[in-house]
């Protein structure tokens, strides 16, 4: 058991896990905390597409700041990364952004019926970047000895 390295969280992060965002919430409430697709690329900035108008947005623009973790939650391979960080950007998506997040977790035949089949709810979709800041990670599994 160990944190990751650099590297390995990097590369563990860039992988489509579905993670967890959390944002802090109004007061006498705990921390709005939903799943979620996101992007990343080592050394990027974390990206999650959401609807407009939502709770969720409104959180995050007051806060201007989120976490996400994500995680292998494996009895013999359980690893996360959580990171933390402050919006870079809020912006409408294009289909193509659609689509894109979509492949990354599923085919491409299926991304496109799935974002086809989406479009109208997805017209006022934004995209929210986050400069990942704040970095926690963990590497439960037993490493072979040797």
């Amino acid at each position: 058991m160990r944190p990751m390295t650099h590297e390995e969280r990097e590369t563990f992060l860039a992988e489509p896990h579905v993670a967890v965002l959390s944002v802090t919430a109004e007061a006498e409430r705990a921390p709005l905390t939903t799943p979620i697709w996101y992007e990343y690329q080592p050394g990027g900035l974390v990206k999650v597409i959401t609807t407009s108008g939502l709770r969720k947005v409104r959180l995050i623009e007051e806060a201007g700041r989120f976490a996400l973790c994500a995680q292998v939650a494996v009895v013999d391979d359980y690893r996360y990364v959580s990171v933390e960080g402050p919006v870079t950007e809020m912006r409408p998506t294009s289909k193509e952004e659609r689509f894109d997040m979509a492949a990354r977790y599923m085919s491409p035949d299926r991304a496109t019926d799935y974002v086809n089949a989406a479009e109208e709810a997805s017209a006022d979709d934004i995209a929210i970047h986050m400069r990942p800041e704040r970095w926690n990670t963990f590497d439960f599994r037993v490493l072979p000895h040797g």
